[in-house]
C-alpha cells in the first residue's frame, strides 16, 4: 500500500498547481445529468428515473448491506422498513433477493441493483469480488442501474475493473447505466488523492454515475469527474451531523445521496429521509433540514 500511496501523491495529488476551474461553471446542457447529452433515449429514461428532472439530484436508500452484513442492525426486516421509507427515497439500492423477497414492486421506485457478490465480513478481505448478477436478471428486475463495487489500489484491481467493465459493456448494449462504486478497504486511503483518482478512472472506464465518499477538497474531485458523483453515507453519524455532510457534499458538486445506517439506525427514520431529501432536492441548508428532522419526530 505504501507504494500505492507514493503513485498517489506522484500523479493525482490535489494540489494548487492543478487546475479545476473551479470558478468556471458547468457548460450548458441539454439533460439534466451531467455527461450524458449524447447517450440513447433508453439509457435518459432510466437516468431520469434515478435523478430529479427539477433538482438533478437522487435520494438513494441503500439496503443491500445483508450481502456482505447478513441482518445488521436496522434491516432485520425489510418488509417492515422499506414501507415506511420508500415514498421520500427515489432510489432503492439492493440486492435481488431482497427486492423479490421484500420489497413489493408497486412502489414505482428506480432500482440500483447491486451486480457485484464475494467476502463476507466472516472474511479478512472483503475485496474478492465477482459478478454476481447477469444482465438477463437485470432486465427482468426492470433495474434502472447496474452496482459494481470497485477496488482499486489491492491485489484485486485486476479482476475489480474486469468486473466493472464487463458489466458496463452489457449494460450499454440493452441501454442500463452502470453505477461504480469507489469502495475502501481497511488498508486503502481516504484522502482526496484517492477519491479524485478513483472516480476518474471509473468513470473513464464508461460508468454513467460514480458513488464515492465525501472527503476534503470535495470540489475538486467533482470537478475533475465528468459523470455525476453520488457520495455514501457511511457510517452512522448524529442526525445534525450527516445533514451537514449532505449539504456540503450537494453544495460542492455532489448530484446526489446514497444513504443507509443514516437513514435506517436514525431515531426516526422516516423523519430523517425527508430531511434529507430536503437538502437534495429543495436546496436546504443543514441547519433548516435538522430543525425540519426535529418536527417532524414532535409529530
Amino acid at each position: 500500500m505504501a507504494d500505492a500511496e507514493s503513485s498517489l501523491k506522484e500523479y493525482t495529488g490535489i494540489d494548487p498547481n492543478k487546475n479545476f476551474h473551479l470558478d468556471v461553471p458547468p457548460g450548458k446542457t441539454n439533460f439534466h445529468v451531467k455527461g450524458m447529452d449524447n447517450v440513447d433515449w433508453g439509457m435518459k429514461d432510466r437516468l431520469s428515473r434515478i435523478f430529479n428532472p427539477k433538482s438533478g439530484n437522487t435520494l438513494m436508500l441503500a439496503f443491500d448491506h445483508g450481502y456482505i452484513m447478513g441482518a445488521s442492525t436496522g434491516l432485520e426486516r425489510l418488509d417492515v422498513l422499506i414501507p415506511e421509507l420508500a415514498e421520500d427515497i427515489d432510489v432503492l439500492m439492493a440486492t435481488r433477493g431482497a427486492l423479490r423477497s421484500c420489497v413489493p414492486p408497486t412502489f414505482n421506485k428506480a432500482v440500483a441493483l447491486r451486480c457485484t457478490a464475494g467476502s463476507t465480513v466472516l472474511s479478512e478481505d472483503v475485496t474478492k469480488e465477482i459478478i454476481g448478477v447477469d444482465i438477463e436478471d437485470a432486465i427482468r428486475i426492470n433495474a434502472s442501474c447496474m452496482a459494481v463495487q470497485t477496488f482499486l489500489g489491492t491485489e484485486d484491481e485486476k479482476n475489480s475493473i474486469e468486473n466493472l467493465v464487463k458489466t458496463i459493456n452489457a449494460g450499454n448494449k440493452y441501454n442500463i447505466p452502470t453505477l461504480g462504486v469507489v469502495a475502501v478497504g481497511k488498508q486503502m486511503a481516504r484522502n482526496p488523492q484517492f477519491f479524485s483518482l478513483a472516480t476518474r478512472v471509473i468513470a473513464e472506464l464508461g460508468a454513467q454515475i460514480i458513488k464515492s465518499y465525501y472527503c476534503e477538497d470535495f470540489e475538486k474531485v467533482t470537478a475533475g469527474c465528468p459523470v455525476p458523483i453520488v457520495i455514501a453515507g457511511g457510517k452512522k453519524l448524529p442526525e445534525n451531523e450527516a445533514l451537514t455532510m449532505a449539504y456540503q457534499a450537494i453544495s460542492e458538486g455532489a448530484h446526489g445521496v446514497d444513504m443507509g445506517r443514516n437513514i435506517f439506525q436514525a431515531e426516526d427514520p422516516k423523519a430523517m429521509a425527508k430531511a434529507v431529501a430536503k437538502v437534495v432536492h429543495e436546496g436546504y441548508n443543514d441547519k433548516a433540514a435538522y430543525e425540519f428532522y426535529l418536527d417532524m419526530k414532535k409529530r
